[in-house]
């Protein structure tokens, strides 16, 4: 009996063991596969071009795009006015708002703060570009994801989300 004991509590760890394991592969393969797939252009005269973008682990739509030729991740948000980047990330593509130019109050998700209004000349995700996007920068503690909001996505031809994924197409 003791024995047997013995070789279940073996079992149960070494299960909890192999269950953490996965988890951990599981979560980096999610953070180092690709987030934006390119779909295949509907058809060459109409010159539909499409992204695909899935779903990841907790539910967001996570994609990366350009803008002054550097990489940036956004989170697609249907809910967001604009374009909304961290002072980090526009400051990595030129944009540096003086303290004043956060005049600007802004509905967050964590309430009210304040923002610098800036347009970017073009934001490009996968072969879709936008030129003349309205955008905003907002302090580094009040966001910590850039947000892709309307002031791109509504100048597409259409966005949609369908079978677990976001597309967009221009």
């Amino acid at each position: 009996m003791r024995g047997v004991l013995i070789l279940a509590g073996v079992m149960i760890g070494l299960g909890t063991v192999m269950a953490q394991v996965a988890d951990h592969m599981m979560a980096a393969s999610a953070t180092t596969a690709p987030s934006v797939m390119l779909a295949a252009t509907e058809s060459p005269a109409s010159g539909v071009r499409s992204v695909i973008v899935p779903r990841d682990r907790h539910g967001h739509f996570q994609t990366e795009g350009r803008i002054e030729g550097q990489r940036i991740k956004f989170m697609v948000d249907t809910g967001a006015s604009v374009v909304a980047m961290n002072e980090t990330s526009a400051a990595r593509i030129g944009v540096r708002p003086a303290r004043s130019e956060f005049n600007v109050k802004v509905t967050t998700a964590n309430g009210v703060i304040k923002a610098a209004r800036t347009r970017l000349a073009m934001v490009q995700i996968g072969d879709l570009a936008v030129r003349d996007v309205d955008a905003m920068v907002l302090p580094d503690e009040a966001l910590s994801q850039n947000l892709l909001g309307l002031s791109f996505l509504g100048r597409l031809k259409r966005f949609e989300y369908a079978s677990g994924r976001m597309v967009l197409e221009q």
